[in-house]
Parts: structure tokens; sequence; C-alpha cells
């Protein structure tokens, strides 16, 4: 078993183990035992809860990156790559809906995990063609992830076999995105008019057009 197979196994377990018996009783050492893996070797790849959830995140981002949509609009090529993370979910879905349910409980790791997602929107942005650097691309990566939280409280919910109420949040929230965006964007080609031509234009003393 090479390191990515160890890593997978391990994670497997882990969500195994939390939807079994809820996320209190999860840590490396736990779930090493859990599915009979070697506890040294554990060690050594996974330092705390925390490093599972990240390697969790990591596997479900390559999931969403790989064979995701490379033509077409930005916004659906958002939506492909969203749903494929989402399917990528549906694998471990009770040990994520227990996870959901023990966060409240525990902010620490709640905090790390949203610090974690907002390093995967980034990655499911470059994977749509958004640059995710700079300021733009910082806002774009917390827009996004409030995309991701609508889905996901929808997903939470959604019993039907081709996540049908899933995918239509994830619609709604994309939506809304473009429709707040667009009022925040400059129309192309179009330069922001300055205070003085403002000023200008309604001054009772402005001289008329010249046509």
């Amino acid at each position: 078993m090479n390191d990515q197979e160890f890593d997978t196994a391990l994670v497997a377990a882990a969500f195994s183990l939390g939807a079994e018996a809820g996320w209190r009783k999860v840590s490396p050492a736990a779930a090493a035992r859990h599915a009979g893996l070697d506890l040294p070797r554990a060690r050594s790849r996974f330092a705390c809860t925390a490093s599972i959830l990240k390697k969790f995140g990591q596997l479900a981002d390559a999931a969403a990156l790989t064979g995701a949509l490379e033509d077409g609009p930005v916004r659906d090529r958002l939506f492909d790559i969203l749903l494929r993370r989402f399917d990528f979910l549906q694998t471990h879905r009770q040990g994520v809906l227990a996870l959901m349910k023990f966060l409240p409980a525990c902010p620490p790791l709640a905090f790390c995990l949203a610090e974690l997602n907002i390093v995967s929107m980034g990655w499911l942005l470059e994977g749509a063609g958004v640059p995710s650097t700079g300021l733009r691309g910082a806002l774009a990566k917390r827009g996004l992830l409030l995309v991701w939280a609508y889905g996901a409280k929808a997903w939470a919910q959604d019993e039907t076999e081709d996540l049908t109420a899933t995918m239509a949040a994830v619609d709604k929230a994309l939506t809304r995105a473009d429709s707040l965006a667009a009022r925040f964007t400059p129309a192309a080609g179009k330069a922001p008019r300055s205070e003085v031509e403002e000023a200008e234009e309604h001054s009772p003393e402005a001289p008329p057009a010249v046509e």
C-alpha cells in the first residue's frame, strides 16, 4: 500500500467511524485502528483530526477537478465542478453529515475547516478558469464559499439519488452570485465616471451637449 492508498484508506475509516460513533471518537489513531492500519505510519502521515479533514478536502478537490468542463461559460464550469465535489461527498455521506452535526460543538475544528474550505474554493475557481489570487481572488473565493455552503445545506437534506435538490440549490446560489457581482462590475468598455463629470451633468449652468 503506497502513501496515497494509505491516506485514502485512513480518511475513509475516519468518516466511517464518525458515522458510526460520532466525531468525538475520531482521531488518526482511532481511524487507523478502525481500519486495521499501521499505527506508526498513521502517526507519521496524520498529526491530528484536522489533518484528516485537510486530506479529505484535497481528495474532494481532486475529484471535482478531474474531468471538469473546460469550455463554455464560467457559470456552467463552476456548476459542473461544484456538483462533482458533492458527488465525492456523497460517497462518504453519513460521515460528512455526522461531521456537520458535530462542528457547532467544536469551534476550533469548525474554524480549521472554514480555512481549509477557502483554500478549496480557490482550487475550484482555478479549475473553472477563474483567477484566485489578489483582492479579487480573495473576494471570489469567499463568494464561492457562500455558494458552496448554500448547496451543502440543501445536500444535507437531499435524499434523491441524482441530487436534484442540491443541483437546484447550487444553480440558485450561482444565479444570485452572478446578480450580485454584476452590480459591482462596470459595464464592459465603459470607464467609470468622475465626480467632476457627474457634477457638470447635473449643474444648471452646464452648457448643452454639442452634437
